[in-house]
Formats: C-alpha cells, sequence, structure tokens
C-alpha cells in the first residue's frame, strides 16, 4: 500500500511539473509606441498599370461619378472630403498611396472600397484622381470634363 501511495505521489509530483510548463504564457506589447501607432505600410511596390493612359482617365472620371466621389470632393475641388486639385495630400500623392486611400480607406471619413469594387476601376479611380492635380502627363489628361465636351454637329 505505501509503494501505491508513493507511486501516485510520484505521479502526481510529475503532471504537476508537466502542466506548470504547459502554462507558461506568451507576453504581448498591446500598447504601440506613439511611433508604432502612426507607422502605416506605404505600398510602395505597387505600380499603376494605367499610368498615362487617357482610356483609364477617362474611365475613371465616369467611376468618380457613379460611385458618387464628388459627394465628398466634390468634382476634386473638395468639401467633406479634401480637394484633389492641389498639391498638398494629406496621405501622399503617389499612386500607390492614392491606390491605398481609396482600397483601405483612412480615419475620419474615407470609406474602405477594397473587396467592393474591383481593382482595376480603383487603378482608374486612381489614374484620374492623379489628373485632377496634373500628376498624370498633360498628353492624356482631357482638357474639360467629358459632360463639358461640345457636341458634333450632325451631318
Amino acid at each position: 500500500m505505501e509503494c501505491r501511495v508513493s507511486r501516485l505521489l510520484l505521479l502526481s509530483a510529475l503532471l504537476s511539473a508537466l502542466s506548470a510548463l504547459g502554462c507558461h504564457r506568451e507576453t504581448r506589447n498591446l500598447t504601440a509606441s506613439a511611433a508604432e501607432a502612426q507607422r502605416t505600410v506605404r505600398p510602395a511596390s505597387l505600380k499603376n498599370p494605367y499610368e498615362g493612359n487617357a482610356w483609364a482617365i477617362s474611365q475613371g472620371q465616369q467611376l468618380f461619378e457613379q460611385y458618387n466621389c464628388s459627394g465628398c470632393h466634390a468634382h476634386g475641388g473638395g468639401a467633406i472630403g479634401p480637394p484633389l486639385m492641389d498639391d498638398e495630400w494629406i496621405y501622399g500623392s503617389s499612386p500607390a498611396n492614392i491606390y491605398e486611400s481609396i482600397s483601405e480607406g483612412r480615419p475620419n471619413g474615407m470609406p474602405s472600397w477594397g473587396g467592393h469594387i474591383p481593382d482595376y476601376q480603383i487603378w482608374q479611380l486612381v489614374t484620374y484622381v492623379r489628373s485632377m492635380s496634373n500628376l498624370e502627363p498633360q498628353n492624356v489628361t482631357p482638357a474639360r470634363a467629358e459632360e463639358m465636351q461640345a457636341k458634333k454637329a450632325e451631318e
């Protein structure tokens, strides 16, 4: 009987030791430093497949109206959302920065469109938005908005 009790005590001690080793908790720093909280990953490797493409600018302009971007950006002049026709860009004017703003959204207003519209349409919007600030080549940027083009005379 004494041998049996000692075996149970030994087994109990062994199980306690093993369970203590198995309960090691991972430590995590749940409070990010100010620098980490402000750091955003910029997709610098993203390249606009429509850069310098007049057709994409035209398509982007149509999408800008269809998705009611003018509701906040007032045809690029700014209203609730920031203006898109100036030199001052809050999150950067590179194609990758604009793509990220449209795709991921921004705090305090800009909704995330990623997953709601296809990537190629986001890139067309990027191309159009950049054309509003003369960031696209002048030879592909229309002189006026499509709805403002002169009607062709009928022959």
